[in-house]
């Protein structure tokens, strides 16, 4: 597939049918490239759930990445307790990645949580998303924790990263 940069685009707004390409893009995604089950799916859909229900402009920020207007990437920021925010969401298709895109969120986003002035940040990942863990390393975020658990109705060790 030849990507033409000047059909990608990123917006700052949720329109109607986003959340439900969130929860599809993550299904689809984990489930192709890493084998997770359709639990995993329906725990997106739960916290997409959440995320919506406390949504905020003034303090949350989404990216939705669109090619030709079809969602192939997003992020989230989402305000939690204590002047903390919270990295979710972060998903690119494969085709996508390795362009400067992934880069390029991670920026706005840091950008963000600079603009709003949180104290702290942090994110939950998994093992196996290494160009992802390399991004946060690189704008700060420190492994705090890692335990195996069985979350999504499989084995898989869920990494805590914090930014300071």
């Amino acid at each position: 597939m030849t990507i033409d940069r000047n059909k990608i685009s990123i917006r700052n707004n949720l329109s109607p049918g986003d959340l439900g390409c969130v929860v599809a893009l993550h299904g689809k995604v984990y489930g192709e490239e890493y084998g997770f089950p359709i639990g995993f799916e329906v725990y997106v859909m739960q916290s997409v759930i959440e995320f919506f229900g406390q949504y905020d402009p003034e303090k949350d920020r989404i990216w939705v990445v669109e090619y030709e207007g079809e969602m192939i990437g997003f992020l989230s920021l989402m305000h939690r307790p204590r002047n903390q925010a919270q990295l979710r969401y972060f998903i690119l298709i494969k085709e996508f990645r390795g362009i400067g895109i992934g880069k390029k969120l991670m920026q706005e986003w840091m950008d963000f949580y600079h603009k709003k002035k949180y104290k702290s940040a942090y994110l939950f990942t998994t093992s196996g998303l290494d160009p992802a863990i390399s991004l946060y390393v690189r704008n700060g975020f420190e492994k705090v924790s890692e335990a195996m658990t069985t979350n999504f109705g499989f084995p898989m060790l869920e990494i805590l990263y914090r930014l300071e």
